[in-house]
């Protein structure tokens, strides 16, 4: 809790900072008006506004991928009011340009609003909590939405006519009212954004508060800027338009980093599920075991017939245990995968009766599903020799061939067996299941006398 009160003042202060430039860069260009320089490059301001319309789509696709796996309100907010904003500015901002013709004042104003209403939707994003119960419909209802909203809004607009005015001023010094006001508007719920975000950081602490507070201090003084400088849809480029470009940008790293984080979490979380489910299935039968075995004995079962099966359940039990610390260490990152691997085969080849070669390829790149899956296999081939091949030596290799294909081998010297007649044993068909879980691809070559081979080869990445 310390530690995480200390980032927030840090970044508090940053937030001081930076807004301390931003605003005493305003208050100068304020005091001298000859400072606010105008660009008259209609290209340029198309480029910019088309790429802040992509960043914001990007920003809502990787906020609606957030809420389709978690569910979250706040996602969902944020992906709508990106979408919004983007949306509105593309259909009614850059459209009409790129087809040759300058927008009209419908579509200025419907640019405008769309504008607003995203910026509301995000604002309020902060202070949403819970999870949806409909997350597999509701983006697309609410993309349905908005584009049914927008495209009522625009014909509302269309059917004033003349009779709305225009948005663009007449000359890039006239401001009228009616823009000045929805320009304030807006940069209020900049200001609330800003806000929202940065307690939404302060009581959570996550990273992509962080980064959405810090984008939206820039997106509040370009609004600032545009109230005093107001060339919205005109051919002028202004400090402004540079400012909310690079808010945008900032954005978007954000909620880069953020989908990221949550894919990461949710790796590490579903593999130590699986882990969990590993020490239900094995761990937990053994030590029933170790109960069950006690239990006869403390009812005058013979020790001869009783003993001999609790050394060995106790010993697959503490097995088993050994296997879950190196499995679980592997998937949370504590571990490498190959090191874990390298202990078990140690431990696996301790007492001298199979001598075990163990090759990892360092350049391998494996998924945390993949280690663990691949773990087993390893686990259950090298048991499987153990018990059945009357193997002297082993070899793992775990490798790329030079066209990029990734594999897992298991050979043994064992007596092998002829695989159309004898049928395939549960350790066989685990190791299968297993392969196929991680959409690999299972073989399996043997023949009486000369050994077993089994091949895993992963999925292409």
């Amino acid at each position: 809790m310390k530690t995480e009160r200390n980032e927030y003042q840090s970044w508090l202060w940053g937030e001081i900072l930076l807004a301390g430039l931003l605003g005493a860069s305003l208050a100068l260009f304020l005091a001298y008006p000859v400072l606010q320089t105008r660009y008259d490059l209609p290209e340029l301001r198309l480029v910019l506004q088309t790429a802040m319309s992509g960043a914001g789509l990007l920003v809502a696709v990787l906020a609606a991928a957030r809420y389709s796996a978690d569910g979250r309100r706040v996602d969902l907010l944020l992906a709508s009011g990106f979408f919004v904003s983007s949306l509105s500015a593309a259909a009614f901002g850059i459209a009409p340009r790129l087809g040759g013709g300058a927008p009209q004042p419908a579509e200025g104003w419907a640019a405008l609003i769309g504008a607003t209403a995203g910026m509301v939707l995000i604002a309020a994003a902060p202070f949403a909590r819970g999870r949806s119960k409909y997350r597999d419909w509701a983006i697309g209802n609410a993309v349905a939405a908005v584009g049914i909203g927008l495209f009522v809004a625009w014909s509302l607009l269309r059917a004033l006519g003349h009779a709305l005015p225009a948005v663009t001023p007449p000359t890039p010094d006239a401001e009228p009212f009616y823009l000045i006001g929805t320009l304030a508007l807006q940069a209020l719920v900049t200001l609330v954004a800003l806000v929202g975000w940065g307690l939404r950081f302060l009581r959570h602490n996550e990273d992509i508060a962080r980064w959405l507070a810090l984008g939206f201090t820039l997106m509040l003084f370009a609004s600032l800027h545009l109230v005093f400088q107001p060339l919205l849809a005109g051919d002028f480029v202004s400090q402004g338009d540079f400012l909310r470009m690079l808010a945008y940008v900032v954005i978007l790293v954000g909620a880069w980093r953020a989908i990221r984080s949550a894919e990461f979490g949710r790796a590490v979380a579903d593999e130590r599920a699986r882990v969990a489910r590993e020490i239900h299935d094995g761990l937990a039968q053994y030590l029933f075991a170790v109960s069950t075995h006690t239990s006869m004995l403390e009812h005058g079962a013979p020790l001869e017939q009783t003993v001999p099966r609790l050394k060995e359940a106790a010993a697959l039990a503490q097995q088993e245990a050994r296997f879950a610390i190196l499995a679980l260490s592997s998937a949370s990152g504590t571990a490498p995968f190959d090191a874990a691997l390298r202990r078990y085969v140690e431990f696996l080849t301790a007492d001298g009766v199979l001598e075990v070669e163990l090759e990892v390829d360092r350049a391998i790149r494996l998924a945390p599903d993949e280690q663990i899956e691949i773990f087993r296999i390893v686990q259950e081939g090298l048991a499987n020799v153990r018990k059945h091949a009357n193997a002297t030596r082993a070899e793992v290799e775990i490798g790329q061939r030079p066209y990029g294909e990734r594999f897992v081998t298991i050979r043994d010297d064992g007596d092998g067996f002829d695989g159309q007649e004898a049928p395939a044993g549960q350790g066989l068909k685990n190791m299968r299941a297993r392969a196929a879980s991680i959409e690999g691809g299972f073989s399996l070559r043997s023949s009486p006398g000369r050994g077993t081979a089994l091949e895993v080869v992963l999925r292409t990445t």
